[in-house]
């Protein structure tokens, strides 16, 4: 089992390092953040970045050298399509 802890801080994840974790998300971090982050991990678990990130911030988001980029844009920024399929019986 694997196990994957939420941070929003380097103290954050600092505990969840010594705890243990195998997969960290990096949650709301600057890319500056993230480097540290990234750093002080030094390859003892999978890091994934979340939060705020945009196709316009992605790139800098991934020159940090995050392992996973996980983007909730795509789904709670996307515009809705209204789509029926009307089906005549009557033929």
């Amino acid at each position: 089992v694997k196990v994957e802890v939420e941070v929003d801080t380097l103290e954050q994840l600092a505990a969840a390092l010594d705890a243990g974790a195998d997969i960290v998300l990096l949650d709301n971090m600057d890319p500056e953040t993230l480097r540290e982050a990234v750093a002080l991990v030094g390859g003892r678990a999978v890091t994934e970045a979340s939060g705020g990130i945009t196709p316009e911030t992605i790139s800098d988001v991934a020159a940090t050298g995050v392992d996973i980029i996980s983007l909730g844009w795509l789904t709670h920024s996307s515009r809705a399509l209204d789509v029926a399929l009307d089906i005549d019986l009557s033929l």
